[in-house]
C-alpha cells in the first residue's frame, strides 16, 4: 500500500506540470545568415519572424525548452558555438534570452525573457530561467522558439518543436 501511495504522489505532480504545458522543444537549429540567393545572385538573409540573423553561421549541440501556461520558460542550451569566421568555435562573449512566437509568420505575437539575457559559458551551454512579458496565450499556434542575441536582438538559434506523438 506504501509502494503505491508513493507511486501516486510521485506521478500526480508530472501530470499536473504536463497539463500546465503550453509548448516544448526539443533539438535546436544554429543560425545560417543565409537563407538562400535572391534573383539577382545576392545572399538572402535568413529572417525568422521578423527577426535577422547573426552574421555569422551559429551551431548547437543540443537544446531543451518548456514553456508553461502563464508564461514561465526553462531552457537548457548546450553548445551555442560561432561555426564561421575568426572567432569559429567560441561564444564571441555573447549573452542570450529567449522569444516565443505564437501564430502565423504574418500575424505572430512575440513574448520575451529577460532581454538582458543570460551569458554564454565558454563552451557555449547556458540555462534560462524566467518568465516570458508579454505572458503568451493560453493556446499557442505555430510555435517557434529563437535563441536572440542580448547585445543586439539577432538570432543564433531555433527550437525544433516537440510533438507528444515524438514520445511515441
Amino acid at each position: 500500500m506504501k509502494h503505491l501511495f508513493l507511486a501516486i504522489a510521485l506521478a500526480v505532480p508530472r501530470a499536473l506540470a504536463a497539463q500546465d504545458l503550453l509548448v516544448a522543444f526539443d533539438g535546436g537549429i544554429g543560425v545560417d545568415p543565409a537563407s538562400g540567393v535572391t534573383p539577382t545572385g545576392g545572399a538572402a538573409l535568413n529572417v525568422v519572424r521578423g527577426v535577422s540573423p547573426g552574421m555569422f553561421p551559429w551551431r548547437i549541440s543540443r537544446l531543451h525548452a518548456n514553456v508553461q501556461v502563464g508564461g514561465r520558460i526553462e531552457v537548457d542550451g548546450r553548445g551555442l558555438l560561432l561555426a564561421g569566421g575568426n572567432p569559429i568555435g567560441t561564444t564571441g562573449g555573447q549573452s542570450v534570452f529567449a522569444a516565443l512566437f505564437c501564430g502565423s509568420p504574418a500575424a505572430a505575437t512575440v513574448h520575451s525573457s529577460n532581454p538582458a539575457g543570460v551569458a554564454l559559458e565558454p563552451n557555449g551551454n547556458f540555462r534560462i530561467d524566467d518568465v516570458l512579458t508579454p505572458s503568451p496565450p493560453t493556446s499557442c499556434t505555430e510555435p517557434v522558439l529563437l535563441i536572440l542575441s542580448a547585445a543586439n536582438g539577432h538570432w543564433f538559434a531555433a527550437g525544433i518543436p516537440k510533438n507528444d506523438a515524438d514520445d511515441q
